[in-house]
């Protein structure tokens, strides 16, 4: 198992930044821009070299606000089974573009397209973007899509992660 991070960008006007998978896990899927920590890499480095390399968008570690500390896990595989850190930030540099990876689109907070993004964004996303801080883990049927169980705990995370 290696760790991962997410990035939503939250632009101050009512607005979250997501990207379309074009490839891989998920492809066709909505999402916020994120992938697997690197050998000597902080959560916080990861999360930003990933949405740099995915959206072109240049954040600073330490400007990502963590949201929620979720472990997904799939019992008839192991290998897909992973921890990651949720991060929300509100200061960058640069416009998103498409990459080999994601097609980045603006979403009013209002009109979120639940109906094309993981079943489990649909439960936990909602909280974190009403202000909650979670710690939780999610259960995913053999499909690797489809969640059997959830447990959520509203916490205050150490921000250092």
């Amino acid at each position: 198992m290696r760790d991962t991070s997410l990035v939503y960008l939250l632009d101050g006007a009512g607005r979250v930044l997501l990207g379309r998978k074009r490839r891989g896990m998920g492809v066709g899927k909505w999402n916020g821009f994120g992938g697997k920590i690197e050998p000597g890499e902080t959560m916080r480095q990861c999360a930003a070299r990933e949405l740099r390399e995915e959206s072109g968008i240049t954040v600073r570690p330490e400007d990502l606000d963590l949201a929620a500390d979720l472990y997904f896990d799939q019992p008839s595989d192991g290998r897909w089974s992973h921890g990651g850190m949720v991060y929300f930030v509100r200061k960058w540099q640069g416009v998103p573009h498409l990459s080999e990876e994601m097609e980045p689109r603006w979403f009013s907070l209002d009109q979120l397209p639940y109906e094309e993004m993981w079943e489990a964004d649909r439960i936990w996303l909602p909280q974190l973007l009403a202000g909650k801080q979670l710690r939780g883990t999610i259960l995913f049927a053999p499909d690797g899509d489809h969640v059997i169980q959830s447990i959520f705990q509203e916490v205050h995370l150490d921000e250092k992660k």
